[in-house]
């Protein structure tokens, strides 16, 4: 005895299926987003190298987006130089005049 179906089985289970659809390779297509691939070597201050990673968001928008980003790490960017400036830093030393009238 056979565990295979006969033929006329087969084909009647073949016909409920349905048909295979072929592989379309994708085409390439200049307008999508596609990866830039640029290094970015890491600044040592955190707030910077952190808006340096969000560049990488512009990898997966299309070019009308990159706006938004570049703006938006330029804003960060700015502010991290600003807080740099803002730092207190070590006192001056006192003036031999300061106390002279």
């Amino acid at each position: 005895m056979s565990d295979s179906l006969p033929e006329t089985e087969v084909g009647a289970v073949a016909e409920g299926l349905p048909e295979a659809v072929p592989e379309v390779e994708p085409t390439y297509d200049p307008a999508a987003p596609a990866p830039l691939n640029v290094d970015r070597t890491p600044s040592g201050d955190v707030d910077v190298d952190a808006q340096l990673g969000r560049l990488a968001d512009t990898d997966h928008l299309a070019t009308d987006g990159h706006v938004e980003v570049y703006e938006d790490v330029h804003r960060g960017l700015r502010d991290a130089l600003t807080a740099l400036d803002a730092r207190p830093g070590p006192p001056a030393p006192p003036s031999p005049y300061q106390n002279r009238s």
